[in-house]
């Protein structure tokens, strides 16, 4: 007998349908598997024999052969062991097969039967909406992160004793539901560091405020212990909340990586991604044989912070180049080509030199110049004209390391952020996949951030001077502009873009 099962395999971030056909036919009995599976699809036949026969159910014991269509794409998890085990049971007759058609199933069975959850279900739900599949059968530990897409039956199970009676008697079931708009909202800020901890640098919490409201990277640049690493790590606090549209992409992108395991439906918090120095370019960009998600991808529609920026490698740090312009990366393998998204925003912070010291009223640095200038070079100049905001962070003095933080918390600075962001999405609301100032193109810049003369004779000036490029010009327009909505104003000024001129530490440095 033949029974055909849909299920789907994860491509990137998104799914590709699957079709796991199954032949019961005479013969010596054994199970071959084909259709390019990998180690782990492979050893499921051993898991399934074994979970059929603990669960109750009769294994045939004929020659059984299984087919993953398409036969030329590399199909790789576990989570072929529920749709193999339907569709044995669906050919040696012990459950209906009048639902296989029209739904899909995917999960990993314990040897007793259990089904344990898997990766990138997300993904796979929302693929299977837009194909029109009526039903999305999955372990239960996966089911309200699936149920997030609308128009898709998600029915959750437990164990395949469940899933064989789901077969044989559809009625006695409901479909899982959650108001996953509700889920986000509820569990929103559980635990972020203030900004009313941080004593003193008003300079630099202006920087955070103007990041946090356009979606503008930022680096630090001071001694140690001026608190570059503290300020950054308070910027997920006074950003708005995710909408509903990037808490979805966020949530799919961590389901494909396998963080979503018993962690609920949505992620509801905005990512902050810290990798140390010591990362690789892969384990930033994303890659693998079977290509996922990295660091830049995982922080989307968030932050990632690099601490300690110039002990990375230079080339790793040339791997940044592209994403941030562009907002994804290709991922491209012998065998097949991935884009992932990575619309981040860039926080970092370094030391001025070596030493650390450079620059301190208190401590003399003992760094050559030339020792200086080495320090410096890991930081090529096109990977600084893509960071917006470049900030000196001085050393407290005594008289403020000792007074009490008096500075506003994080809650007032997020309510003036989220008022900017709302006017530049009055702006953006016909444009596609601009969400954010930092987002501009070039022709969005031409609609509105038009200078008057005194404007544009200063930021004339400033590029002389410092001898910017053209990418850095713009975007100190961006930062102008974000100043603006702070500020309230519609049209740009002179004094905004004096002030996003001033953030151009390194550039004046060097």
């Amino acid at each position: 007998m033949l029974a055909r099962v849909w299920s789907a395999s994860v491509l990137g971030i998104d799914a590709l349908k699957v079709g796991v056909e199954i032949d019961v036919s005479g013969g010596l009995p054994g199970i071959i598997l084909v259709g390019l599976p990998d180690t782990a699809v492979q050893e499921s036949r051993e898991r399934v024999k074994a979970a059929l026969k603990n669960a109750g159910f009769a294994f045939p014991m004929r020659k059984i052969v299984i087919n993953l269509t398409p036969a030329d794409i590399r199909k790789e998890g576990p989570s072929f062991d529920l749709p193999i085990s339907v569709g044995i049971l669906a050919t040696s007759e012990q459950v209906s097969a009048q639902l296989l058609g029209d739904h899909l199933f995917l999960g990993e069975v314990s040897l007793d039967g259990a089904l344990r959850p898997v990766t990138g279900v997300l993904a796979i739900a929302a693929t299977a909406q837009k194909l029109g599949i009526a039903g999305l059968v999955v372990p239960a530990d996966n089911a309200k992160e699936a149920a997030v897409v609308e128009g898709l039956a998600v029915y959750g199970f437990k164990h395949l004793s469940e899933v064989a009676d789901f077969l044989n008697h559809p009625q006695r079931y409901q479909p899982v539901q959650i108001d996953a708009k509700a889920e986000l909202a509820k569990t929103r800020l559980l635990a972020i560091a203030d900004l009313k901890d941080v004593k003193g640098q008003a300079h630099a919490r202006r920087a955070l405020e103007i990041a946090a409201a356009g979606g503008h990277n930022l680096i630090f640049v001071g001694p140690p212990g001026s608190g570059k690493t503290m300020l950054a790590r308070r910027l997920p606090g006074i950003l708005p909340p995710l909408s509903f549209a990037e808490a979805l992409e966020v949530t799919q992108i961590h389901s494909v990586a396998g963080l979503l395991k018993n962690k609920g439906s949505l992620v509801s918090d905005r990512p902050f991604r810290s990798p140390h120095h010591s990362a690789s370019g892969p384990s930033l960009v994303g890659g693998g044989s079977f290509p996922r998600p990295g660091e830049i991808s995982l922080a989307h529609n968030g932050l990632l912070f690099l601490d300690e920026l110039t002990e990375f490698k230079r080339d790793v740090l040339e791997f940044l180049r592209q994403p941030l312009e562009d907002g994804y990366v290709t991922v491209s393998r012998t065998r097949q080509s991935v884009v992932f998204p990575a619309q981040f925003t860039l926080i970092a912070s370094t030391n001025p030199c070596p030493c650390g010291y450079y620059g301190d009223s208190i401590q003399q640095c003992t760094c050559s110049p030339r020792q200086r200038e080495q320090y410096w070079a890991k930081l090529s100049g096109p990977l600084m004209d893509r960071i917006d905001l470049q900030v000196a962070v001085n050393r407290l003095k005594p008289e403020e390391i000792t007074q009490q933080p008096t500075g506003e918390a994080s809650q007032l600075v997020r309510q003036r952020v989220q008022q900017a962001r709302d006017r530049a999405m009055e702006r953006f609301a016909i444009e596609l996949n601009v969400r954010c100032n930092a987002q501009m193109q070039s022709h969005h810049l031409q609609k509105w951030c038009s200078l008057d003369d005194v404007s544009r004779n200063l930021l004339a000036a400033a590029i002389r001077k410092l001898g910017l490029s053209a990418r850095a010009s713009d975007r100190i327009l961006k930062v102008a502009r974000t100043i603006a909505d702070l500020a309230g104003d519609n049209h740009l000024k002179a004094h905004h873009v004096a002030e996003a001129i001033q953030y151009r530490t390194i550039d004046r440095m060097q």
